[in-house]
């Protein structure tokens, strides 16, 4: 019987998490959705000096909106005493234990100052500083106030496969006596994720690529301990805006709840950051999240870094956008509307004209929306087409008026308001000598949505008291 997928994020809540913390929760969601496994949330939290006050409780925030729920881990539980490290050190020291008792783990018996003395003088015979060159002969006893460091027993060449990377190898040079437990009583991530992956039965552990270099001490851990190394997969970086460099926060690189604050939908976010690093079999780029989950496969990671591009993102969001029911995207665009402007037959003339919810609060900002709820003000101007007499336009907007007075109130939409003005701009020269001025008496804007869908937006009544301001 094969054994059940199991995967893992884990985080250091020690700062805002970014689209690329974001895109590894994914990935490691996804394959576990995809095998039916277990997706588990761990907070790494024993690096205490660079702590983050309310970085957890953010993690758990953005995991929510995305829509990554975990099976096990902090508020739902599990099988784990706790999800958290610093909940946990007496495992450490267990597995700690164990090691110094097979004679694979010794208390560090020098100072800092004592170590940097070592790096110092290795930097001046250029050479690759290794801590296990000053290993002492004989270790004392272990008390728990000094460092505890892992013996590398076998110096060797250690070879191994990367789902993502094929396969990869390292020599002696990556091999080093690491610290497993600080002075302060708190593990390294070097030893204590390993632990936790251990108890936790993790079967697949997916991060980025910079952890390639480390894997070496990994693998050794893992020896020491007598058990078996997950399936790795290492992401490549997501690349920024110029393709030559990681991503930084110029280009994306942000808060990923900033997202939300700028109206992206979380399925369209999920979206776009899974295709950043992964292909699918087919030219699909618009997906649920009912279909990342059937069409993922780990396999298909590409090595290259993905390119960040924000104008692929706002047309993924545009389309599923699209996508919404019509109660959801009222709900959607009244989010960020005031009151006065929280009008049904606005939504067709905002969808259009949005990639994103946040483009509606730009909109109202710099006035674009203002005719919508007072009569534009405009130079005179504005409303002649091109070299149009001034008399010839009167005249057409004359005509406008007498054929909308035609059209009864309860009749009144854009579809009729185009067929009468449609039916008088035909016999004109140039339909801009009527069409123009309509949508600036209308607007009193130099770029704005189409007239007849004003018209049927501001009523009867408002749109023929425009045009007469207009004349």
């Amino acid at each position: 019987m094969e054994n059940k997928v199991v995967t893992r994020f884990a985080p250091s809540p020690t700062g805002f998490m970014h689209v690329g913390n974001l895109r590894t929760a994914l990935y490691s969601w996804l394959w576990a959705k995809k095998n039916n496994g277990t997706f588990i949330l761990r907070i790494e939290d024993t690096d205490k000096e660079r702590e983050v006050a309310g970085a957890e409780e953010h993690i758990i925030k953005v995991l929510k909106w995305v829509g990554l729920n975990w099976d096990e881990g902090p508020i739902v539980g599990g099988p784990q005493n706790s999800y958290k490290q610093s909940e946990r050190l007496d495992l450490y020291k267990k597995y700690a234990q164990t090691l110094i008792d097979k004679g694979l783990a010794y208390p560090d018996p020098y100072t800092a100052e004592e170590v940097e003395e070592f790096r110092k003088k290795a930097e001046a015979d250029k050479k690759a500083f290794l801590y296990r060159e000053h290993r002492p002969e004989t270790f004392g006893v272990w008390d728990g106030t000094k460092p505890l460091r892992f013996k590398i027993e076998n110096i060797k060449r250690y070879e191994w496969n990367d789902v993502v990377f094929g396969d990869l190898s390292a020599g002696p040079e990556a091999l080093d006596d690491f610290i497993l437990i600080k002075s302060d009583g708190y593990p390294t991530y070097n030893f204590c994720h390993i632990v936790d992956d251990i108890e936790m039965n993790i079967t697949h552990v997916i991060r980025g690529q910079e952890y390639i270099p480390s894997i070496p001490k990994f693998l050794a851990l893992y020896e020491a301990l007598g058990v078996k190394p997950p399936i790795f997969a290492c992401l490549p970086h997501i690349m920024g805006k110029d393709g030559h460099k990681k991503l930084g926060k110029r280009d994306g690189a942000k808060d990923a709840f900033e997202y939300k604050e700028e109206g992206y939908l979380p399925e369209a976010l999920i979206n776009f950051l899974a295709l950043l690093g992964w292909h699918p079999s087919s030219d699909q780029e618009v997906f649920t999240v009912e279909e990342l989950i059937k069409s993922f496969e780990l396999e298909r990671i590409q090595k290259s870094g993905a390119q960040w591009n924000d104008e692929k993102l706002d047309w993924i969001n545009k389309e599923h956008i699209k996508k919404l029911s019509s109660e959801e995207l009222q709900k959607n665009i009244f989010e960020w509307l005031p009151e006065n402007l929280r009008i049904q037959k606005i939504i067709p003339l905002i969808t259009e004209r949005i990639s994103k919810f946040g483009d509606i609060k730009k909109m109202i900002e710099i006035g674009e929306l203002d005719f919508l709820v007072k009569q534009p003000e405009y130079a005179k101007e504005k409303l002649i087409f091109k070299n149009t007499a001034p008399e010839k336009i009167k005249s057409n907007l004359q005509q406008a008026i007498k054929a909308l007075e035609n059209i009864a109130e309860n009749e009144f939409t854009s579809e009729n308001v185009k067929a009468a003005l449609m039916q008088i701009a035909d016999t004109l020269e140039s339909r801009g000598e009527l069409l123009h001025p309509v949508r600036f008496a209308l607007s009193g804007l130099d770029k704005s949505p189409d007239p007849f869908i004003i018209a049927d937006i501001l009523g009867k009544n408002e749109t023929i008291s425009r045009l007469q301001k207009a004349i």
